[in-house]
């Protein structure tokens, strides 16, 4: 396989996004984002086998079955009146970090107000749903033994794009 290829042991840098089952953007990485392929970084597996000899410029959709950001748990969704709510989270989409009886802190999203009340969701928003990525490899060059071992890039920040 040629050297300027994503194939294992090779750091590589991506852009990507996610997107939702309409098109919908649901999150976005516009920073370089690396890896080191075939060490267990952590990517899911879908989407560094879609990255699999491809090259810079690139740009490479994954499917990630539902339930890759978890499943839904109904007892994450918590409606309240919204009285008892700090005023600036009072609209649709803002978030607040909420603390349960086991001393977790979960993310909440805003995801309805009527009728007096508020809902908050802690659910992933992808959870129990299909997902699509698209990433474009931004470079791709041998990775250390170091890295190998680490999963990640040693060096911190932007990669030198050529």
């Amino acid at each position: 396989m040629s050297d300027d290829v994503v194939s294992k042991h090779r750091v590589v840098y991506i852009r990507y996004s996610v997107l939702d089952e309409t098109g919908r953007v649901m999150g976005q990485q516009d920073l370089p984002t690396g890896y080191v392929h075939g060490a267990g970084s952590g990517l899911f597996d879908e989407i560094e086998q879609s990255l699999d000899g491809h090259k810079v410029g690139d740009q490479v959709e994954s499917f990630l079955a539902a339930g890759a950001f978890g499943e839904r748990d109904p007892d994450l969704v918590i409606e309240e009146e919204i009285d008892n709510v700090p005023p600036q989270i009072r609209y649709v989409g803002a978030e607040a970090e909420l603390q349960n009886d086991n001393g977790d802190v979960l993310t909440f999203r805003v995801i309805a107000i009527e009728d007096g009340k508020i809902t908050l969701d802690g659910n992933n928003p992808m959870a129990g749903r299909v997902a699509k990525c698209v990433a474009e490899i931004l470079s791709i060059r041998d990775a250390t033994p170091e890295e190998i071992k680490n999963g990640f890039p040693a060096e911190q920040g932007a990669p030198k794009l050529h």
